[in-house]
């Protein structure tokens, strides 16, 4: 007679808990499904009141405008230099954490000294990188925000997959140079496919930060090499702001992050709950 009130109990604690799971769900959501649905509103959709939950036809003239204007191409730009410091970061950072880790480069004190340089607030340097970008010929240039957005993302790469390589077995690499293998089949053969999940979460979070760069954008470029997280600030005017142009370009600005994430998902999962939280 006891177990059904029991089981009953539980029942109802389990269902109040998916409760606020969706409600929770709900409530984070919204602002995404928001900013979703004025891409596709009309102008008296977007200012009407009551609010319009959603559009009577769905418009795709907002984004026409931004290809036909060439906004749009300043995601592409943004594609470029996330994808391209982060391919750099991933090689130079791997490559010292290995020799952090088995060579011991720098003594115990040098890897936390890299990520000390992660805490160095942007703001404080940008206006002498700025000065130093102009007499060098880098401003608004692809080659001058890769080399930043290199160099800034390094310590992050370096401490994270210093954990991921602590991790593996010093025995395989061993092994491997028994076989006749260098250090560098080493790393390519061992170390890498040992390392995948941690490697492919770090380059996921190195895009990412790349990626919602804004202060650094905005200094050192002009219209060549504009980003779209500096395009969305056109649209913001004195007067009036083009909240149309806003949605479209945001979500065009999402969708590159949202496959990655959604491709790389599995190795995320992995290789967050893997060493590197003990570093």
């Amino acid at each position: 007679m006891s177990a059904l009130p029991l089981h009953r109990r539980h029942g109802v604690r389990l269902s109040f808990r998916y409760l606020i799971a969706a409600l929770l769900v709900v409530i984070f959501c919204f602002p995404v499904y928001w900013l979703f649905i004025i891409s596709f509103k009309t102008p008296d959709e977007i200012f009407a009141f009551p609010p319009v939950w959603y559009p009577e036809s769905i418009q795709f003239s907002n984004y026409k405008v931004l290809f036909k204007d060439g906004d749009a191409a300043t995601v592409g730009n943004s594609l470029i230099l996330a994808s391209v410091s982060t391919f750099f970061a991933m090689i130079f950072g791997t490559i010292a954490a290995y020799s952090l880790v088995r060579f011991k480069t720098g003594g115990e004190n040098l890897a936390v000294w890299i990520i000390s340089q992660r805490m160095m607030p942007p703001v404080a340097i940008v206006f002498p990188i700025f000065l130093l970008y102009v007499w060098l010929g880098w401003v608004d240039s692809y080659f001058g925000l890769i080399i930043l957005y290199t160099a800034f993302s390094l310590p992050y790469v370096i401490w994270m997959m210093r954990g991921y390589i602590e991790d593996i077995p010093l025995e395989l690499e061993e092994s491997a140079l028994v076989d006749g293998c260098t250090r560098w089949e080493v790393l390519w053969k061992v170390v890498l496919p040992m390392a995948r999940s941690g490697l492919f979460a770090t380059a996921v979070f190195t895009f990412i930060f790349a990626w919602n760069d804004f202060l650094f954008a905005l200094v050192l470029t002009r219209t060549e090499v504009t980003t779209y997280t500096v395009q969305v600030t056109h649209y913001f005017g004195g007067q009036s702001n083009f909240w149309a142009k806003i949605a479209a370009m945001s979500v065009l600005g999402t969708i590159p992050v949202f496959f990655t994430v959604a491709v790389m998902q599995r190795y995320l999962v992995r290789g967050i709950s893997m060493g590197a939280v003990k570093g």
